[in-house]
């Protein structure tokens, strides 16, 4: 006897087919199961599902429906919880049930058949069965001791213990959240033998560090296995082991970006998201979901306790952790204190006012003394711009011309290093030209400030400085002053980043320039000077959230200063700016957030913005810019036509702004135009209701003959960008 399977397969809502597709089995599998499954000429990966009345695909014809391909019995099925998260993130991101669902699975396992899936598990047994028999494994080794805790985190971990959050840990950088995380996880490994943590950082790039942290501490206690990490920087047989480890319940400990948000923990019992005012957060294609918003959400959903790190938080965060009495859901913990002496001062934030400065200043003259100044005393200093490349732009004086891409409409940046004008947004590349391409003139100059002409300029600055203590033969005044820089350039090769972090950090460096890759997340404990150049841009912004992202930015930059007790006493931050007079400055040199989150919460409450409203993007591309804006204005026409005649809609419809379509602000990608429509209501419950009936109608619109040059479409709900 045949039973009937609904079964999830990757397949955007939009090619036409149902939520859920129906096979035949020979045998009764539980929800979760893993299956292979035959999907048009192809075979896929696919979750057996438990589908409710609105995801059944209709009316079945017995005589059409498959035999499913093969079921891979290796792996335990995944657990309700993980379901109802799948459910849950396709439903509010408004994304297929099957696209979420399989996007979440590591990418191997959607290629291995299961007899594949066999061997290869046969074969992880036997390694781990060799290795237990190894004479080391019977060793075992003492866990390094826990530093002692100040009176602040001992507090903090007081309160954590005793409530049920979710928390939102606002801790001045350098005040010791990680050790916090590190005890709280601690704890309850102690108390539960099953559990598990998951912890989240938002870039790949500070995962090396904190499982390195994590290793060393609960490594000895629990075997190397108990702690795994998951991230797009893995081999993909590196992810399916993490994964598996993580679903089995052997990896007591799941370090990872935004992606881990999705592992299968069956004993889930803390998530912690460190820096989680980080727009990494937020995923950029596919299912626009946010790592933070899905933490919450999955912590309710297993009942595990969640903590929200930050010394900057989001300022949607910081609205939700408001006094109860004022309808708060966070309990906010504060750390302002840095680790090493609770009365030592945070670094001292100098304004340098570049209107005062000779017109074509790179470094005031002050900035320029006080480096030379720590690098002869053997200290370090960061310098921080976040834009890569020499220059922004390639310019001709006598026509005008600019480095312009001809597939995009923005400039491609000058790459000094090999002479190349490289599009940042499509990846077009050309060999700079000899002269202007369009009136011949050999006199072609860059515009602005890149990473690469900041560290040129600086190492030229510094030429007759020489590092103190490094008298050798081959330099008998000493070494000359080392400047390094790290941007996504510079550690474009495998395990480039690591070795230029372990080179700071062994102090062969004197003067580290970068973009936020290295403002965030680590610990330099020799660097006292840290500088941002040029900051101004995000002041003048058209998206509201610039001020805030700024701000954030520039806090943890400043972070990075002073992170030793015995250097920190002196350490200093230098902002070099045409605006010293502008609030957000002057909150930052006082390191006073609250008093900026403030200032930021009450301009959004007077404009209806974001945390007092909800918002939604649709985004078109298309061959033209006027069809994407058509079928954005037309959608919003029909909703406004069709929706309104609907029964129980046309009140529903006055909690919602449908703004006009406008192009985005890089409208232009690879020949691809593109355009957006905003969707905004005061009510999060009213603009869900809204998108979900509205799905309908752009499916509809789309093929209207208007549209027809239509590439695809997309919502993002709770954009953090407009």
């Amino acid at each position: 006897m045949s039973e009937w399977l609904h079964v999830l397969v990757p397949t955007p809502a939009h090619a036409g087919l149902g939520p859920v597709l129906t096979y035949r089995s020979k045998e009764v599998l539980a929800a979760g199961t893993l299956v292979r499954v035959p999907l048009g000429k192809r075979e896929t990966l696919g979750v057996v599902w438990q589908s409710d009345a609105a995801e059944a695909t209709g009316e079945m014809q017995p005589d059409k429906v498959r035999d499913i391909a093969g079921v891979i019995d290796t792996i335990a099925p995944l657990n309700d919880q993980w379901q109802q998260l799948i459910r849950f993130s396709a439903q509010y991101y408004q994304r297929a049930l099957g696209e979420v669902a399989l996007a979440a699975l590591p990418p191997q396992l959607r290629e291995l058949s299961p007899e594949q899936m066999l061997r290869r598990r046969q074969r992880s047994l036997r390694a781990a069965e060799k290795k237990a028999k190894s004479p080391a494994q019977g060793k075992v080794t003492a866990a390094p001791l826990a530093p002692v805790l100040s009176s602040e985190q001992s507090q903090v971990l007081g309160d954590i213990e005793s409530q049920a959050g979710p928390f939102l840990l606002f801790g001045a950088t350098g005040s010791g959240k990680t050790e916090v995380y590190l005890q709280c996880v601690q704890t309850l490994l102690e108390r539960d033998p099953l559990a598990q943590a998951l912890v989240m950082v938002p870039e790949i790039n500070l995962t090396p560090q904190l499982e390195s942290r994590f290793r060393e501490r609960f490594a000895p206690l629990y075997g190397e296995h108990a702690v795994v990490s998951l991230h797009s920087g893995m081999t993909n047989p590196q992810r399916l082991n993490a994964w598996l480890a993580a679903h089995e319940g052997h990896a007591r400990i799941v370090l990872g970006t935004r992606m881990a948000i999705f592992a299968s923990m069956p004993h889930l019992q803390l998530i912690v998201v460190d820096e989680e005012h980080d727009p990494s957060y937020k995923s950029g294609e596919g299912a626009r979901y946010s790592a933070r918003d899905l933490a919450l959400y999955r912590g309710k959903l297993e009942d595990a306790k969640v903590i929200l790190g930050s010394a900057t938080p989001s300022l949607e965060s910081w609205y939700q952790s408001r006094p109860s009495a004022e309808g708060g859901r966070y309990v906010r913990l504060h750390m302002p204190s840095r680790i090493g002496s609770e009365t030592q001062a945070l670094p001292l934030i100098r304004r340098v006012d570049m209107n005062h400065q000779p017109r074509k200043a790179v470094f005031s003259i002050p900035l320029l003394e006080a480096i030379k100044e720590r690098v002869l005393r053997g200290e370090q200093c960061m310098v921080f711009l976040n834009r890569r490349g020499y220059a922004p732009v390639l310019h001709c004086a006598d026509c005008g011309w600019k480095s312009e891409c001809p597939h995009c409409s923005a400039f491609r940046v000058f790459h000094k290093i090999d002479r190349s004008l490289r599009c940042h947004h499509c990846g077009f590349t050309e060999r700079v030209p000899r002269a202007c391409p369009t009136c011949g003139n050999l006199d072609i100059s860059p515009i602005g400030q890149g990473t690469e002409q900041i560290e040129e300029h600086l190492a030229a600055l510094l030429a007759d400085i020489r590092r103190p203590g490094t008298q050798s033969p081959q330099f008998p005044e000493g070494e000359p002053v080392r400047v390094a820089r790290i941007d996504a350039d510079s550690t474009r090769l495998k395990g480039s980043l690591q070795i230029q972090l372990a080179a700071v950090h062994a102090g062969d460096v004197d003067v580290l320039v970068g973009t936020q890759m290295i403002a965030k997340g680590h610990d330099f404990r020799r660097i006292t000077l840290v500088a941002a150049v040029n900051p101004d841009g995000a002041l003048f912004s058209s998206d509201f959230r610039a001020p805030e992202r700024l701000f954030s930015l520039l806090m943890q930059a400043a972070g990075r200063a002073g992170r030793d007790a015995s250097l920190g006493h002196n350490s200093e931050v230098w902002i070099q700016t045409f605006q010293p007079a502008h609030p957000l400055y002057a909150a930052l040199k006082q390191y006073d957030y609250p008093a900026f989150a403030q200032s930021q919460l009450n301009d959004r409450a007077q404009a209806g913005m974001p945390p007092f409203s909800f918002q939604a993007l649709v985004r078109a591309d298309a061959r033209s810019q006027d069809t994407a804006q058509a079928f954005l204005n037309a959608a919003s026409a029909n909703a406004q036509t069709d929706m309104v005649a609907w029964p129980g809609w046309e009140d529903a419809l006055q909690d919602i702004t449908l703004y006009p379509a406008v192009p985005m602000r890089i409208q232009r990608v690879a020949n691809v135009e593109r355009a957006q429509m905003l969707v905004e209501s005061p009510s999060r419950s009213a603009l869900q209701r809204f998108l979900n009936g509205w799905q309908s109608v752009l499916h509809a619109t789309r093929k209207q003959d208007e549209c027809k040059g239509l590439i695809r479409w997309a919502i993002d709900v709770d954009p953090l960008a407009i």
